[in-house]
């Protein structure tokens, strides 16, 4: 029988400001038993669960794993506002002139991850 993956498990030095953000990320909320100073919190959207655990090292390198997102409503474009404007920080910006492309950003705790074309996008 082959393993499931339950969780994508980040670890991170504040479990629940982190978990906060990746819920507005994805549009979803915090586990109702999460609360401030928790040493985890996990975050359940469509088609993922993520487990943000505190530990007391910090992060030092680039990801050797990532989440590339893809927009369920809006553009790419849109979409990179609006992560910017919930605390995420711009890494890379790969967008090309002929609309393809995506962009690196990073989350409150320098985790990068990728926004690509929405499906409407890459359809057009």
């Amino acid at each position: 029988m082959a393993s499931l993956v339950r969780h994508v498990t980040i670890d991170c030095s504040d479990a629940y400001r982190l978990g906060g953000f990746w819920a507005e990320v994805l549009d979803s909320a915090l586990n109702e038993d999460d609360k401030p100073g928790d040493p985890e919190a996990l975050v359940a959207a469509d088609g993922i669960t993520v487990l943000f655990i505190t530990v007391p090292d910090a992060k030092t390198v680039k990801n050797r794993v990532h989440f590339d997102l893809q927009p369920k409503d809006r553009t790419r474009d849109q979409e990179v506002e609006r992560l910017l404007a919930l605390g995420a920080t711009l890494v890379a910006d790969l967008r090309n002139p002929d609309g393809t492309g995506w962009v690196t950003l990073a989350d409150p705790e320098g985790n990068e991850f990728c926004v690509e074309r929405s499906a409407a996008e890459r359809a057009a």
